[in-house]
């Protein structure tokens, strides 16, 4: 449940500019994401990049996110989040410039790796301040769905971002615009923003945090591996390491007497039912990410930039879902909000089991949009609970494993979904040298018009295949984790019932009053 009385202070004019301002580093984070996909050709023509290099520039920003979430959400409740987060803006800022410059391949991956260390000081200090700035239930749900719908629309307009940066501007600008919105954070937080209360000692242990490193890192490499390898013994060994060293962090949190994670915060059920839910929610929809946005470029044959654009409702129903929760948790409670939405999501994965290769696009971005949307109240609800569920001094940690739950969850779905729809695309090619569908139009391209059609035509159709059964396996674990939170949230009462139970005992009124000067009834003497 949530830690707060009931009798918090409501937000004023003040914590909502504080929102703003934290919404902005949150959009820039989650663009940068996504903002180098149109980069990439203008990569190899300046820097020399092989194809090896350009996966490395792509992905070692996500990678450093997700390994260093939960050291930097633990640093911030140590040092307090504003200050971790402070510098984390001019670390930020520096690499940016640093990246724009980059001469070499080599260079840029260094820059963009400590992009990313920077980059994880910031995203769950931002959630953990949000929280601190907003001490009313109801207004923190509202201020988190804001939070989180930055964070998604982020995602989706960074292509976009980055090309019309392109059309005018040389690659390096894509990594300049971060420059005047660290800026700007650096010149009103100070003076704005509110701090968290630090926990303690300001020492992290060492072990814990090469053992967090140790469990994270290898775990995403293995899944990004087999998403794009398929399952090979390299891949499974990285995450059998990493899944020793996470058994070897817990043992080791359980013997510290100040831990860098609060294996107690497991106890409470909102928190661990909210951070499985954001797991799994996260895996169905990396899954189906993972084939929609193929599609759109190697089904429908659409560029990059116009791709983005299709994705745009996706991002919109994202943000409405996100954004309608902590309303209709007034007078539901969450479980039914996060379930009902879990249901919708479903039935979008259910539009995408019964697409055909010639399926219009518009049925495919509407059936996407309809999963996005559908998972906004438990993003949301999910992110609210799972930070609200834990104490002040805590939620820079509480954060960080918030958002640790989600990288983990696009990555498991990437990889354990992406391997199903691989495995039906290789069936129905009859396998040999037709690994994927990006392969084989990389091998088109050199053919004749009538052989490369010839070839492609059966490829298409068997990417969609792959496409209807990752939808299946989404749709499935979307119902059976609605069923789940039902069950495993159902004791959360709606907000304004919660509230006013609050109020009421903390706040006797008249009737309350009078019952104190009662005689004892029957049973009571």
């Amino acid at each position: 449940m949530d830690t707060t009385t009931g009798n918090e202070p409501r937000a004023g004019a003040r914590e909502w500019t504080v929102l703003a301002v934290l919404a902005l580093p949150t959009l820039l984070l989650s663009i940068d994401l996504s903002v180098l996909l149109l980069a990439l050709p203008h990569l190899t023509a300046d820097l020399g990049a092989s194809g090896t290099q350009l996966l490395w520039i792509t992905d070692i920003y996500g990678f450093m996110v997700a390994g260093f979430l939960l050291v930097m959400g633990a640093l911030g409740d140590r040092i307090g989040c504003r200050r971790l987060l402070l510098i984390g803006a001019v670390l930020f800022a520096l690499a940016s410039v640093a990246a724009a410059m980059s001469t070499n391949a080599a260079m840029l991956i260094a820059t963009r790796a400590v992009l990313g260390v920077a980059g994880a000081s910031l995203m769950p200090c931002t959630l953990a301040l949000v929280r601190t700035a907003f001490r009313d239930p109801r207004q923190r749900g509202i201020a988190v769905a804001v939070w989180m719908s930055c964070f998604m629309l982020g995602i989706a307009v960074g292509p976009i971002v980055g090309g019309l940066l392109l059309q005018y501007f040389w690659w390096g600008s894509v990594f300049l615009l971060a420059v005047p919105v660290m800026l700007l954070l650096l010149a009103v937080g100070p003076f704005l923003l509110p701090e968290t209360p630090a926990s303690g000692s300001a020492r992290l242990d060492v072990a814990s945090t090469l053992l967090v490193l140790a469990t994270v890192l290898p775990v995403i490499y293995g899944m990004k591996e087999i998403a794009a390898e398929g399952v090979a013994g390299l891949p499974l060994l990285a995450i059998a390491v990493g899944a020793a060293m996470g058994a070897a962090f817990v043992v080791r949190q359980r013997t510290l007497a100040s831990p860098l994670l609060d294996l107690g915060l497991f106890r409470n059920r909102s928190f661990s039912a909210a951070l499985v839910g954001l797991l799994l929610a996260t895996a169905a929809v990396g899954g189906v990410s993972l084939y929609v946005t193929q599609f759109l470029q190697l089904v429908g044959g659409l560029s990059p930039l116009t791709a983005g654009l299709w994705l745009l409702p996706a991002a919109v129903g994202m943000i409405i879902g996100s954004m309608a929760a902590p309303v209709l948790i007034d007078w539901v409670r969450p479980a039914y909000v996060i379930s009902a939405g879990l249901v919708a999501a479903a039935a979008g994965c259910t539009i995408l089991v019964f697409v055909g290769p010639g399926a219009g696009l518009a049925v495919v971005a509407g059936g996407y949009a309809l999963v996005y949307f559908g998972t906004g109240p438990m993003g949301a609800l999910g992110t609210d609970l799972v930070v609200g569920s834990a104490p002040e001094e805590k939620a820079g940690a509480a954060a960080g494993m918030s958002e640790s739950s989600g990288e983990f969850g696009i990555a498991l779905g990437v990889a354990v979904l992406g391997s199903v729809g691989t495995a039906v695309y290789q069936n129905s090619m009859g396998g040999g040298e037709h690994a994927s569908l990006a392969a084989d139009v990389a091998s088109a391209e050199g053919m004749p018009a009538a052989e490369a059609a010839r070839m492609l035509e059966p490829a298409r159709a068997a990417f969609v295949d792959g496409l209807n059964a990752v939808s299946v396996g989404s749709a499935a674990l979307l119902v059976l984790l609605a069923v789940v939170i039902v069950f495993a949230l159902r004791h959360v009462p709606p907000a304004k019932a919660g509230a006013d139970d609050a109020v009421a005992d903390a706040v006797p009124g008249p009737v309350e009053e009078g019952r104190d000067r009662q005689e004892p009834t029957v049973s009571e003497s």
